[in-house]
């Protein structure tokens, strides 16, 4: 952790991306989003190019990101919005990108992921939501380190979710090849991944310039449901916490997003948990706010930096 004073800001669970960027000029800066082409990943490129930044839209299906560039040059006037190939569960995809990447890059919004998907692997082997919530990004944002390095102040969003408390990583069985597979249970640990990524490349980047933050961008209805039932999302809405989930539309999903890639507010802060555009404190039992003590331990964090680094060594 960079400093202990928390963050706070004028912003709430109600502000918009584009409310956050307002009277930011972010004219000649660079970034990358990860499935930039719906759902709050779009909503978080437009911000980025509203406030003039260059943007590049990494997604999987190109013609989809296209569309997405358009949209967003004709909603914003700007029509510096790239569009690159990348799929974060293939790591020559992954290898492509970074390649193909040059010069500083001064935001990268690792967005794109998959929820509660049923059983899936990798050619490796890997189960598919660890293998792409979190070793695809890892893999990205490694790769793309000289780059952030040069941006001399270079930040690294890492979306997780409030789903992290479901489960720590478990060390022991990540890829569910002794334990039953459940979708919820390995949704929650590759989200406690994003978190614990952000605490472990604070540590080792901060003094290049690197700040990263891990955040809960609150429930919206996107894409990213596409495995969950009607039903399932029905009881999702009345679970612990009291009452009917607040459901935010995705230019409020994508404020939280913003506000750690862009806003003065967090300059120099790293590894730590945001949601609604505020520095969270720990989970209190019974609520589903807040991060898990196990998402920030700095112990498991280092854990998880060597496996994720052995998982690349293949």
């Amino acid at each position: 952790m960079t400093t202990s004073t928390p963050v706070n800001t004028p912003y709430s669970r109600e502000t918009t991306a584009l409310e956050v960027v307002r009277d930011l000029d972010l004219t000649g800066r660079r970034a990358v989003v990860t499935g930039g082409a719906s759902g709050i990943g779009v909503e978080t490129a437009r911000a980025l190019a509203a406030a003039g930044a260059d943007v590049t839209l990494a997604v999987r299906n190109p013609e989809a990101g296209q569309r997405a560039a358009a949209e967003i040059t004709g909603t914003t006037g700007n029509d510096r919005i790239l569009v690159a190939p990348l799929d974060l569960a293939d790591l020559g995809s992954v290898a492509t990108f970074v390649r193909t990447w040059d010069g500083p890059l001064h935001m990268l919004v690792n967005n794109a992921g998959i929820m509660a998907s049923p059983e899936m692997r990798t050619d490796q082997g890997w189960e598919m939501q660890f293998a792409t919530n979190h070793l695809g990004h890892f893999a990205l944002a490694a790769g793309l380190y000289r780059s952030l390095a040069a941006a001399e102040g270079a930040r690294i969003v890492s979306v997780s979710s409030a789903a992290h408390l479901r489960s720590p990583v478990v060390f022991e069985d990540i890829h569910f090849r002794q334990r039953p597979y459940d979708p919820w249970e390995a949704y929650g640990q590759s989200k406690t991944a994003n978190v614990l990524f952000a605490v472990g490349a604070t540590r080792r980047w901060a003094d290049d310039g690197i700040f990263t933050n891990a955040l809960m961008p609150g429930a919206i209805r996107t894409n990213l449901q596409r495995y969950i039932s009607e039903e399932e999302l029905d009881r999702m809405r009345t679970q612990s916490g009291g009452g009917a989930a607040y459901w935010k539309t995705p230019e409020q999903g994508a404020a939280t997003s913003v506000l750690v890639a862009a806003s003065p507010l967090v300059a120099g802060v790293g590894g730590r948990y945001f949601e609604d555009c505020q520095e969270a404190g720990p989970n209190q039992p019974g609520t589903r706010t807040g991060y898990a003590p196990y998402a920030r331990d700095p112990e498991a964090a280092e854990r998880l930096w060597e496996v994720s680094e052995e998982h690349l060594r293949g």
